[in-house]
């Protein structure tokens, strides 16, 4: 069988080095390149064609969720699997609305990450830190108790609309697609029971969300 192709981003080397050694013990598992930035990601993806990118959030030239984005709408079939420092809800919800198979933390144990590696190039979805798992729980709680409440991204983009910006302005100053931005908006009408960008504005401006 042949090995899990891997391409590894991130942009500190210690980390890298770590991760690379750590992976180099299993005999199914082979990195065949590794991203310090996310420019250098994408150019990687379409030159190697891995079974799977282990990419961080955070780093030089583009983050990981728009790394994520600009894969999916090129429709590269890359698995992508989050390993990050950070837990942010909306890093979380991003980048796993943009079609990670799954997010863990660095201060994973070694066995689950190789294991995540395995299971997302397979095809299995929704591999995440028992941590993020909690939260997100937490998250759906909050939800069914305010069902009604605007996400962070949610007023971002409602306050956007309010300053008149089309989706695509919406999406360049938020770094997100149109298509995610039309989502935003979506839910932002859903849950202020409006029809309309006009009405949505109206309302915000009304109840003094913005």
């Amino acid at each position: 069988m042949s090995p899990i192709r891997v391409i590894l981003a991130d942009d500190h080397p210690v980390v890298r080095t770590g991760i690379r050694n750590m992976l180099s013990k299993s005999p199914d598992i082979e990195i065949v390149a590794e991203a310090s930035d996310g420019p250098a990601a994408l150019r990687l993806v379409q030159e190697h064609q891995p079974d799977v990118l282990l990419l961080d959030m955070e780093m030089p030239g583009l983050k990981g969720v728009e790394v994520a984005q600009q894969l999916r709408s090129s429709g590269s079939k890359v698995r992508i699997l989050a390993l990050s420092a950070y837990d942010d809800k909306q890093y979380i919800l991003e980048l796993l609305e943009n079609g990670a198979a799954g997010y863990l933390t660095k201060e994973e144990a070694p066995e689950t990450i190789i294991d995540a590696i395995r299971g997302v190039s397979q095809g299995e979805q929704g591999w995440v830190s028992r941590r993020v798992a909690a939260q997100m729980s937490g998250w759906m709680r909050d939800d069914e108790l305010e069902p009604n409440r605007l996400t962070n991204r949610e007023m971002e983009v409602l306050r956007l609309v309010v300053a008149g910006k089309t989706n695509q302005g919406i999406g360049m100053e938020l770094g997100i697609s149109e298509k995610t931005v039309e989502k935003y908006l979506e839910a932002v009408f859903t849950k202020l029971g409006v029809s309309s960008r006009v009405e949505a504005a109206v309302y915000a401006v009304r109840e003094g969300l913005v």
